[in-house]
């Protein structure tokens, strides 16, 4: 194999070539710095947090590969990917995210002591989460956590503190994560089935939909309640209208459960973070 060759498989184990994960996470990081700066983050933060969200996205992907790695072959939509396919070795793949989170420590040694030290829980609950598929009945809640971290952390960077705001605000992002991440195990649920992964699809059972529905309704008020304590504008709450209505339209997509629609409305869910962070940011403007 070629270097080009072996670093296009680097790429794909990154999953660089499917950018919806780091916006997911993305999304609910910059709503949190926005919250904790009332709407005027210093850019320098703004970028270490953005560049911080594409390494750690980058590294939970390849150890949740690594994690997998005995699972993948064995499911329709993962069977080629490079460590399931054996075209990159576990050590491989263990030293790449080894140095994608060593960059991403980097990033943050300007900021101060606090950040530091919530990187570390940060740190290992991105590396335990894949594992969480083999005892937790809803690994998904464990993911809302591990990916909404950065809203502590950047309240910590620039208030100095953690507030219960913080707090609420990972909670929404939480059963946001739950919604949308079930959405994305409806998919794989004959696979996961056969294999023994538990996933909040599999728990929900027939009531999937519903709990879906409920998850997003779930987030959507925690965020209209930390907008009302904030005593944020009409623009902020017009933003998670249009959030609700996309929630709505998910809703469409996923009633007969067929994979290919769920996995739309995964992909889908982008937007609706964007929906909030644009309200937000209107609003303060």
């Amino acid at each position: 194999m070629t270097l080009i060759e072996r670093l296009d498989q680097y790429e794909k184990l990154m999953r660089l070539d499917k950018p919806i994960g780091i916006l997911l996470l993305l999304w609910p990081t910059l709503w949190g710095l926005w919250f904790a700066s009332a709407g005027h983050p210093p850019w320098p933060i703004v970028l270490i947090f953005a560049l911080g969200t594409v390494l750690m996205r980058s590294a939970g992907c390849v150890v949740n590969d690594y994690a997998d790695r005995e699972f993948d072959p064995h499911v329709a939509r993962t069977k080629d990917r490079p460590l399931a396919s054996g075209l990159v070795t576990g050590r491989e793949a263990l030293l790449l995210a080894a140095g994608l989170a060593v960059l991403a420590f980097l990033l943050i040694l300007p900021l101060n002591s606090l950040v530091l030290m919530l990187s570390v829980p940060a740190l290992l609950l991105a590396a335990s989460y894949p594992y969480t598929k083999r005892f937790f009945a809803i690994p998904q809640a464990y993911l809302g956590i591990a990916f909404g971290f950065g809203i502590p952390m950047a309240y910590a960077a620039i208030q100095g503190s953690v507030p219960v705001q913080a707090w609420m605000l990972l909670l929404a992002n939480v059963f946001w994560s739950i919604a949308y991440d079930t959405e994305y195990a409806m998919v794989d649920r004959a696979d996961d089935l056969k294999i023994g992964i538990k996933t909040s699809a599999i728990t929900f059972g027939r009531y999937d939909v519903i709990a879906i529905m409920l998850c997003y309704g779930m987030a959507l008020g925690l965020l209209f309640w930390i907008g009302w304590q904030d005593k944020r504008g009409l623009v902020y709450f017009a933003g998670l209208v249009v959030a609700a209505g996309i929630a709505v339209y998910h809703y469409r997509l996923i009633r007969n459960r067929d994979p290919v629609q769920c996995f739309r409305a995964f992909l889908h869910n982008h937007w609706l973070g964007a929906a909030v962070f644009a309200g937000l940011v209107l609003d303060y403007i």
